[in-house]
């Protein structure tokens, strides 16, 4: 125990940068390779199925997003509090807490799969799908919702594996699970000639090795927070401060679940099939992108939290500007890739399937255009979580739906009457665009005050 806790101690007190690279880094890789589930599906069922599969497939993704946002919800709510309460000194606490968010990923997971299993057809057809594309969808969700509990608990706990300072035991988890689907893919599309169902059984079968991989962590003693029976009952005051702490993340999810929603329509009544499944090939680029930033979220968010906690406010400002300039570098990298090498990026969804030539004339234009305000992205993602970290979920709350929900929304819907394809494509760099602003308004003012 002993060691634990200065596991957790050096948080307020080892080097900001060392910090940030020994909690992000794990983190980092960890993202990126949990990106690949949804790429490599896409790669191997545009290349084995056909390029319609790839919009079969992301038609799906608002209903992926809505269940990744409830683990958010759970995860980083309670994995905020839980770094509070650690760097306050109160261990009590943050194994309640602890205890309690895993049973409430465990309840989320199966309502959600049997909520999303009787309403599936009709939840599809509003999110976009068309006679052409649905019967992918179907094939494909149907199983991935078997998965839907082990997601849960796998996703939501890994917060608090890296919240109380052991990054790489929560790369290891998302590693597991990547690797294993990257390998079953090609098994269950190619040798077994399952296509999108085989893609979805090597998804939920990857998630299930990282739900138990984590669940042994915390069983087996290495732990700093302790699961057992002894805490595992809701209390009510800590579900509140849960879901309080975790409704920004939660917020940002569920709103990109109605954009996508918002997207795939528009895309269907302006371009058609090919360009719903663009978006899915954009989708996974942008996600490749941008999960390292998110790895770089999670490894300060702990950092911030401790120190936040410990009222030290010095290392708070200098753990937010390491990691502003750490994600726009990262960003910026990810610019020049898509601007430049648009072709090749596609290229490697599409292969020499039937549709390819339409594809690539459609997409590298696309991908170019919606890509256009990565390099400021960065920023508006760390500035959101360093609001969650110190415990202020309003202002968290506002920066996150600002892009979504203040800007994006409106703008898919106004964009598209007045210049058609092209203002569905305009959209997301428009917002992206206005939602920084509004960040860097919110983060000047709150470091002036940070005291």
């Amino acid at each position: 125990m002993d060691e634990n806790r200065s596991r957790a101690e050096r948080l307020g007190s080892e080097q900001i940068t060392r910090l940030l690279i020994k909690f992000s880094v794990p983190a980092m890789v960890g993202m990126m390779v949990n990106a690949l589930y949804n790429i490599v599906d896409r790669i191997f069922i545009g290349r084995g199925v056909d390029s319609v599969a790839i919009g079969g497939i992301f038609v799906g993704m608002p209903l992926m997003l809505i269940f990744m946002g409830f683990g958010m919800l759970i995860g980083i709510g309670g994995n905020t509090l839980v770094s509070i309460r650690l760097g306050e000194g109160n261990k009590e606490e943050a194994d309640k807490i602890a205890n309690n968010s895993l049973l409430l990923l465990f309840i989320a997971g199966i309502i959600l799969s049997l909520t999303g299993y009787i309403f599936l057809r009709p939840v599809l057809m509003l999110f976009g799908a068309s006679e052409s594309n649905i019967g992918y969808a179907m094939d494909y969700l149907r199983i991935i919702l078997i998965g839907a509990p082990f997601q849960a608990i796998g996703f939501g706990m890994n917060n608090f594996i890296r919240g109380e300072g052991n990054p790489k035991v929560a790369m290891f988890t998302m590693l597991i699970g990547a690797i294993l689907n990257i390998i079953l893919d090609p098994i269950f599309i190619f040798v077994f000639n399952m296509g999108v169902q085989g893609a979805a059984l090597a998804t939920i079968i990857s998630q299930f090795v990282s739900a138990v991989w984590v669940l042994r962590y915390f069983l087996s003693g290495n732990s700093i927070l302790n699961i057992g029976i002894k805490y595992m009952k809701l209390e009510f005051s800590i579900v509140k401060r849960i879901i309080a702490n975790g409704f920004a993340p939660f917020s940002m999810q569920i709103a990109a679940s109605m954009v996508t929603a918002l997207y795939n329509n528009n895309l269907q009544n302006y371009g058609g099939d090919l360009a719903v499944s663009t978006m899915g090939v954009i989708n996974s680029v942008s996600m490749m992108i941008l999960m390292p930033v998110f790895g770089l979220n999670q490894g300060a968010q702990p950092i911030m939290g401790f120190n936040y906690g410990a009222q030290k406010f010095n290392r708070v400002k200098k753990a937010l500007i390491y990691s502003i300039i750490a994600a726009t570098t990262i960003t910026s990298f990810g610019f020049i890739i898509t601007q430049f090498f648009p072709e090749l990026i596609v290229g490697l969804f599409v292969g020499d399937t039937e549709n390819a030539a339409t594809m690539m004339e459609i997409a590298i234009p696309a991908m170019r255009r919606v890509l256009l305000m990565l390099p400021i992205l960065g920023f508006q993602i760390i500035s959101t979580s360093y609001f969650q970290a110190t415990g202020r979920p309003k202002q968290a709350m506002l920066l996150s739906l600002s892009r979504q929900v203040l800007f994006l929304i409106p703008l898919i819907i106004i964009l598209p009457k007045i210049f058609g394809l092209i203002g569905v494509w305009s959209a997301g760099p428009t917002a992206d665009l206005l939602s920084s602003l509004v960040a860097a308004v919110l983060i000047i003012g709150s470091i002036r005050h940070l005291k």
